[in-house]
């Protein structure tokens, strides 16, 4: 029995290793395929392209909030509504506010009457003026002829001193006369009624009262959608506190935090593709490389890190890449602020061209337009020849 087993175990190894070895080349032929095929992915598609599905959707949070101070009576919106520019969001108790307007324009009506009094001053000063040195010339030429008159004894010496009495007499009449002249000119110098600095103050001031009963209605800044919000109804709202936050949904972008060894291929203008888990990989959204942040979002935080020390460990960064996206398909496959996108960028187009800047906003201030009406309409009433006697 013992003489047998290697006489049976010489044909089982000769049958095994024509076996093995064709195992062995198959295994090899077929890393081989994969490693060509892998080249040619590489070389054709991955050596071209960056992806990463650190990015996230990312817009502008536009905080609403009151620029004076009052009660809140009405809030007409609440989170998740949508919302037009210009939309009133929440009303203050305006009573006040139109009690100022009324009496800023009293006091604009009461101004213009009384500055109008001083051109009207003015021009009597001024034809008093012209009176006293009419007078005056008149004296002088009636001492002129005593003066001659005496001489040949026409007249007494007393005639004589009476006109000189009367000639200095028109004299300090003048001069006082120019005197308050002076300073009937010294009021309304230069200007008009509508260019006087008192009626411009008191135009100033009835500005500010109509924009502030305008400031009680606090409208929307942008198209969008209402979140956070937490105003209430019967709350003392101050300058500044955010009342509700407006998310513009439709003018929003991407951000794809890149690794460190990615960045150096990526340029703006590139073409990017995006998916999102909220639509799956079926609907792919364009985009387009915008610009790289000039530092990591650690160089940013509150408490930048600190490596210089002992026990420092080399962490791989990452740097935010803003992606554009397609409006039309954005407002045909909305997303919403902060969902996960996954981004690749082909690296092989190379545009010089400046990229497109970005999305610019602006809030919208009032029209003065009814402002200015009223008050030209202040200035007609109290003043209805202003403009044609006192712009000269």
């Amino acid at each position: 029995m013992t003489d047998s087993k290697p006489t049976d175990s010489k044909p089982i190894d000769a049958k095994s290793a024509p076996q093995r070895t064709r195992w062995l080349a198959l295994l090899a032929l077929a890393f081989l395929a994969a490693g060509v095929v892998w080249g040619m992915y590489w070389f054709t598609y991955a050596s071209i392209h960056e992806s990463t599905d650190d990015a996230y959707v990312v817009g502008n949070l536009i905080r609403v909030t009151p620029r004076i101070a009052g009660t809140v009576v009405a809030v007409l919106t609440d989170d998740t509504e949508p919302v037009k520019q210009g939309q009133v969001l929440v009303r203050l108790d305006d009573t006040d506010a139109h009690l100022a307007l009324e009496k800023s324009e009293a006091d604009l009506g009461s101004t213009v009457r009384r500055i109008s009094q001083a051109f009207r001053r003015r021009d009597q000063q001024a034809a008093n003026l012209a009176q006293k040195r009419r007078t005056l010339q008149q004296t002088e030429a009636d001492l002129t002829r005593r003066l001659h008159a005496v001489t040949v004894q026409a007249v007494s010496k007393e005639e004589v001193e009476h006109a000189q009495a009367a000639r200095d007499q028109a004299q300090w009449a003048l001069d006082q006369a120019e005197a308050e002249w002076g300073a009937s000119e010294a009021v309304v110098a230069g200007t008009s009624v509508e260019t006087h600095p008192e009626v411009k103050q008191a135009a100033v001031r009835l500005r500010e009262s109509w924009l502030t009963v305008q400031r009680c209605s606090i409208r929307s800044p942008a198209d969008g959608q209402v979140a956070k919000r937490s105003v209430q109804i019967g709350q003392q709202v101050a300058p500044g506190v955010p009342l509700l936050i407006i998310v513009p949904t439709n003018q929003i972008w991407v951000d794809a935090n890149c690794k460190e060894d990615q960045i150096k291929n990526i340029h703006p203008n590139q073409p990017v593709r995006l998916t999102s888990d909220l639509y799956g990989t079926a609907l792919v959204f364009h985009g387009t490389v915008q610009g790289l942040s000039p530092g990591t979002g650690s160089v940013f935080s509150l408490l930048p890190p600190q490596n210089a020390s002992g026990n420092w460990i080399k962490i791989i960064q990452r740097l935010p890449v803003r992606i554009a996206l397609d409006p039309k398909e954005l407002l045909a496959h909305p997303l919403r602020v902060g969902l996960s996108m996954k981004a690749e960028i082909e690296t092989s187009v190379f545009n010089q061209a400046a990229p497109s800047p970005g999305t610019r906003y602006e809030i919208p201030i009032e029209d003065a337009k009814e402002a200015e009406a009223l008050i030209q309409s202040v200035l007609q009433t109290n003043c209805p020849r202003c403009g044609r006697d006192h712009g000269k």
